[in-house]
Formats: C-alpha cells, structure tokens, sequence
C-alpha cells in the first residue's frame, strides 16, 4: 500500500525554494529603447512597491555584451525584497499569496511579459539548460522565420497545460539593418579582397582602439569610427573612399559604392546558435509541480498538433531532464551497491538466506518514508531520494545487528534454537537499536517543523524521509525480523552456528 503511493507523488530536480526575494523578468518589445524600458519599469516598480509586504525593488536593464548571458536593453529584470514577517501592516499573507499578487500586477501593464520566480531557480534553470527557466524548449533548423512559426505555434499548445501558462518566446524580430553586400566581380577589378574590405569597414562602423588616455587612475580608450549621421546613411556609406593599391605603388580612392552595394533591408535582432546550429527557444515557468508529468503532456500535445518540416526537430530541456537523469544514476549505482552489500553479507553468514533477509527488510524502511513524504510534501526530489538511501542504511545494520546476535547467543553461549532465544536475543539488542533511532529521530525533528523556513529546503526533504523511516524501520524491524529468522531459519541457521564455532576454535 505505501509503495502504491510513489506514483501518486509529484516528480521535481530540486525543492520549491522558499526564498525571502523574488526576480521578475520583463521582456518589452524588441527593439524598444532604453529610455522607453527605463519608463516601463518607473511604472511596474511603482506596482511593486504597492504591495504591502514589498520592502524595496531593485532593477537591471539588459547585460553586458561580454557577460555570460546576454540580453538586450528590452528587457529588465527585478529584484523584489519582502519586510520581515510581521512587518508589514495589516493580514499576514502567506508566500504564495505575495507572489500571486506579484504576478498579477507586473502582469497587468501592457506591452510586457513578465515571469515571477526565485533568484536561485532562474540561476538553476539557465545553467542547466541555458535559458532562464525551470522548463526550455528549443526548436532547432535552418529557417529563422520558419523557426518561430514552429515556436508560436508550440507556445500556444504550452499555455493550453495548466501550469504552463507562463511561457515565453525568445526575443526574435525582424528589425531595420544596414547591409553593406560586396561586388565581388568588381571588387577584383580593383584589386580589393573582401576580407579586406570587412576588415575597414568594420572599423569606421564598429570602431577601433588606437590608444588609451589616462588620467591619474582613469584609463579612457580612444576609439576612431565614423560619426553617427555617417553610420546611418546608405547616401553617405556609399561615398566613404576605398583605398586601391596601382601596380607601382600609387594609392588611389574609389567611392564604396563602385565595389559594394549599401541599402537599406531588414532582418533578425539576434540570431542564436546551438550545437552548430540555429535555434529558437521557450522559457516556461510552471506554476504547478510535477513538471515532468506536464513535460510528458506537452510532448504528447506537440506531437499531435504541431507538423515539424525535414530538418526541424524539438529538444525539452531543464530541470526535468536533470532530475530524470540524477534518479536513473542514483538506481544504477544503489543496485551496483546492493550487489556489493548482498556479496559481503554472504562472505560473512556464508549462506545467502540471511544476506537475503537482510536486503527485503529495506522496504520496511522505505514504507514509513513514503508515508510521512506523501503527508508532508506530496513530492519526490533528489532530496527525498538521499533520505530514502540514509533510511535504507538503518535498516541493513539494525537487521545485521539482530542476526548477528542470534547467531553468537546460538554459537558462543550454547542456546539453541528456539523461542525464547529469539527473544533474549530482540531484547539484548532493543537498547542499542531504539537509541540509534530516537538520537537520529529526536535531532531530526527541528529540521521536520522547518519546511515553511528558508534555507531549509534541502534538508526538509531528507529529514522527513529519515524520520518517518525510522519509525517504521525500528518498529517492523524488531517484529518482522526476528519472526522470519524464527519461522524460516532454523535449518541455516543451526548450519551457521556450526561454521562459526569451527572457526573460532
């Protein structure tokens, strides 16, 4: 009946953090000024700090083009600080409730979309997948435009899952550009490679380093480049003098407009690579748990309702993905260690009955794990699973310390097989097995009350894993055990008895 409940939990990497900040990302249109994004955020920052429990906003507009990630002036991102519980005036709300209040009003502006979420999961979340999100699907092949038809039609099939309302495209547009196109048949008549060309025309357009300023401690770099009203006419461009070299020596100028074409076209704001490839990415913040079962539900829609072209596939990404992996690698290697534990106990009984007996009494752990973590959290991350292996740990030594002790009673102090040496021996052994259990229990505790705290979300998990383990790991433990010993183990155990009396002689 308790393992019947493991399907029932949701499946998460991590544990919802409870953290005393909140990020808000916002996203405006592409293209859209820093002096319009600054004016966006006067207002969503006015928003904010109507919430009572908002104790003051920071903000950021776009990165740094050397940083790790990204991102363009359209977009703002929010550091939200809430008062100190009983700080602010009136109800007390809980967590959840600020956030949704949160939500609901950097929501409400228009031209904007905005994700609410905690500092620490949009930092798990671009690392593991390179987007700023706990879930990322990335659309990959050749055509941009074809590309984001996929990625529209995608995100429409997400906002129909409960849960998945929060997703977000990338921001990819069409904006005006200035394209500079080399005639390469005429370029050769002059004598000008291409390359060479790039290479000057970056440098009036982008601008170069030619030296460094100093004053006392500041260093300001000289750059040269061409004036802005320059930059932007294709008229002007056009008569920008090209340096052509004569075969003597001699230095002549041709206006640019004879080697290339300069017009005025439009194309993407940002194009993104992955893999070699093009690629055009969601960013979902659930706000349900279990992800990956709405994972599985957005892969089955996706396969329904959206028709993918040759060359063009689907790859879902984030914390899902890590917590799949991490439980399949936690398997594999607690049976590679089971075999190992089965392999010693056997070399030390030298029967495999007691070797077995002691690996089924894990499950008894495992029972009132599962329990208490359906109570108390209704949910399986890597924490619990590190609890679960703890509790299993308790389990093989309190039924070793058992065995053991029949076995020596059987061996080195002449009782035989029966009844009441059984019970001697569950007696002899309570003290030692009930004090493991009540110090790990007792300590336990305090972590188990803390789940609401921050900074406890680790350890919640794998404490009341561990608590709820132990209750039934000692109590099953000293009835379960000694009943199989006593009903099935006579035959073997009289044998091993034997074998040990041999080697101590």
């Amino acid at each position: 009946g308790a393992f019947l409940l493991y399907p029932q939990m949701g499946k998460d990497f991590l544990p919802s953090f409870k953290e005393e900040t909140a990020l808000v990302s916002m996203t405006a249109a592409p293209g859209t000024s820093l002096e319009e994004t600054n004016n966006i955020a006067d207002v969503i920052e006015q928003q904010l700090l109507s919430i009572p429990e908002v104790h003051k906003v920071g903000r950021r507009l776009g990165r740094a083009e050397r940083g790790d990630h990204v991102v363009p002036v359209s977009t703002a991102e929010f550091d939200v600080d809430f008062r100190p519980t009983g700080a602010a005036s009136g109800p007390q709300r809980d967590r959840a409730e600020i956030l949704a209040d949160v939500r609901r009003k950097v929501q409400s502006v228009p031209g904007t979309f905005s994700v609410v979420m905690g500092p620490l999961a949009d930092r798990i979340g671009h690392m593991l997948s390179g987007v700023s999100a706990p879930v990322a699907l990335k659309v990959f092949g050749p055509d941009l435009d074809r590309l984001r038809e996929i990625g529209i039609q995608v995100q429409a099939v997400a906002r129909s899952i409960p849960g998945f309302e929060d997703c977000k495209l990338d921001q990819q547009s069409v904006i005006p550009q200035l394209r500079i196109e080399v005639d390469r048949d005429r370029a050769a008549a002059y004598g000008i490679t291409p390359g060479r060309l790039n290479t000057t025309l970056s440098t009036l357009l982008g601008g170069e380093k030619v030296a460094a300023l100093r004053d006392g401690p500041r260093e300001v770099d000289l750059t040269l480049r061409l004036p802005l009203e320059w930059r932007e006419s294709p008229e002007k461009l056009g008569e920008i003098p090209v340096e052509v070299r004569g075969n003597e020596g001699s230095v002549q100028r041709v206006p640019l407009s004879l080697v290339a074409q300069v017009r005025e076209a439009k194309g993407p704001n940002v194009i993104f690579r992955e893999g070699a490839q093009r690629r055009f990415a969601l960013a979902i913040k659930p706000s349900a748990r279990d992800v990956g079962a709405l994972v599985a539900e957005l892969q089955k829609r996706v396969n329904e309702q959206v028709r993918l072209p040759e060359g063009y596939f689907i790859s879902y990404e984030g914390e899902f993905r890590a917590q799949a992996e991490a439980s399949r690698r936690i398997a594999v290697l607690s049976g590679a260690v089971f075999v190992i534990i089965a392999c010693l106990l056997y070399t030390y009984f030298g029967t495999a009955f007691f070797a077995l007996q002691v690996l089924c009494d894990i499950p008894l752990a495992l029972v009132g794990g599962l329990v208490f973590t359906y109570y108390k959290l209704n949910n399986i991350s890597i924490a619990t699973l590190v609890g679960f292996i703890a509790v299993a740990g308790v389990a093989a030594r309190n039924s070793i310390m058992l065995i053991s002790h029949y076995l020596h009673l059987m061996h080195s102090e002449g009782e035989g097989f029966s009844k009441a040496m059984v019970i001697r021996g569950t007696k002899e052994r309570l003290v030692p097995v009930l004090m493991t259990a009540l110090a790990a229990g007792i300590g336990l505790l305090p972590l188990v009350l803390a789940g609401e705290q921050p900074g406890k979300e680790i350890l919640h998990p794998v404490a009341v894993v561990i608590v709820g383990g132990l209750v039934t790991s000692t109590i099953l433990g000293l009835g379960v055990t000694p009943t199989v010993f006593y009903t099935f183990g006579r035959a073997v155990a009289e044998r091993t008895a034997d074998r040990f009396a041999a080697l101590s002689s």
